[in-house]
């Protein structure tokens, strides 16, 4: 077999590199990038595999190995696609190119963090709670402790706790919920809620009285100064347009099937309302056992027979003389 030199095996190749490109009819740059790019990948591939077996040798901790070999697989995707596209798009038109491109794929890529970074920016500018604040967005609800670029955090109230009370958790929420939910804040503006407690009694029972008794008890147990909430209101009107014009406590009186509901209306702290009720249902519960003429009501199961009970006019028993 007669010996092939160098020259003339590079000659015989580019002869058959020149042949394939004719016949296909890809210009030489085209197979040069292609050449290069299937260079890089497989150079890409060959680094990761050394990298992984690097940090799989003398990184011990579980969580530090993937921690560190997701960093390198991604920096090493990074510096391939940089490198690829610039073997693709050279010079500055190019270079353009691959800047509006690379743009758009990670518009795509990040976008959750982006929107997250502009809720971060709408949380700043509009301001719609602050550090302390305590509100309700989605499905969550607490006190904000911390607000960062990508998330703020809240001490969670609720869920399996009665009264708004905390449940020692930490929730983290996207800044992105902002935009997708609406937020109640209960103590920005003005810093009281309205509560309201239903007592029932029965039908029988002096309801006048047991109004008034709950009329009192509410007004002893008003925990806020009125002139306060009056200039709170004050300052939160001329930002909003709400109002209110009976800012002390009330009963309202509703019948149900089981007897009369009197519900006391009233403001308090939104971090108080538990204390607040406790003390108002120990009052009520201390009055109506003086009171012989009171009843709580519960549901009961009762027959009326109309003959003996009822009105002279419906057919019932004749007044007596």
């Amino acid at each position: 077999m007669p010996n092939v030199r160098g020259p003339e095996m590079m000659e015989t190749l580019e002869r058959a590199v020149e042949a394939v490109r004719n016949t296909v009819g890809v210009a030489p740059e085209t197979w040069s990038h292609a050449l290069w790019t299937i260079l890089l990948i497989l150079l890409y591939f060959a680094v990761k595999r050394i990298a992984t077996g690097l940090i799989n040798r003398h990184v011990q901790d579980v969580t530090k190995r993937y921690i560190a070999a997701k960093t390198t697989t991604y920096l090493l995707g990074i510096v391939s696609i940089l490198i690829i596209f610039r073997v693709w798009y050279g010079g500055s038109s190019g270079l353009l190119t691959y800047l509006g491109i690379l743009s758009a794929g990670l518009a795509i890529a990040l976008q959750d963090p982006l929107v997250n970074l502009a809720g971060w920016l709408f949380i700043m500018v509009r301001r719609p709670f602050t550090l302390g604040d305590r509100i309700h967005i989605g499905d969550a609800a607490g006190d904000v402790v911390d607000i960062r670029l990508f998330q703020f955090s809240l001490v969670e109230i609720g869920e399996w706790v009665d009264a708004d009370q905390s449940t020692g958790r930490i929730l983290h929420i996207p800044n992105g919920w902002v935009f997708k939910n609406a937020i109640a804040n209960f103590t920005t503006g003005f810093n009281f809620i309205w509560n309201e407690i239903p007592v029932t009694v029965t039908f029988e029972s002096d309801w006048r009285k047991a109004k008034d008794i709950l009329q009192r008890i509410a007004e002893e147990n008003n925990a806020f100064d009125s002139q306060q909430a009056k200039q709170q209101m004050k300052r939160v009107s001329q930002k909003y347009l709400i109002f209110y014009t009976h800012l002390t406590p009330i009963v309202w009186t509703k019948v149900i099937d089981i007897g009369v509901t009197l519900t006391i209306r009233y403001l308090c702290e939104p971090r108080k309302r538990r204390s607040s009720e406790t003390a108002i249902w120990e009052s009520v519960l201390g009055e109506f056992a003086k009171t012989a003429d009171i009843d709580f009501a519960y549901p009961t199961q009762r027959f009326y027979f109309n003959p003996s009970e009822g009105k002279p006019e419906t057919g019932g028993p004749a007044k007596e003389d």
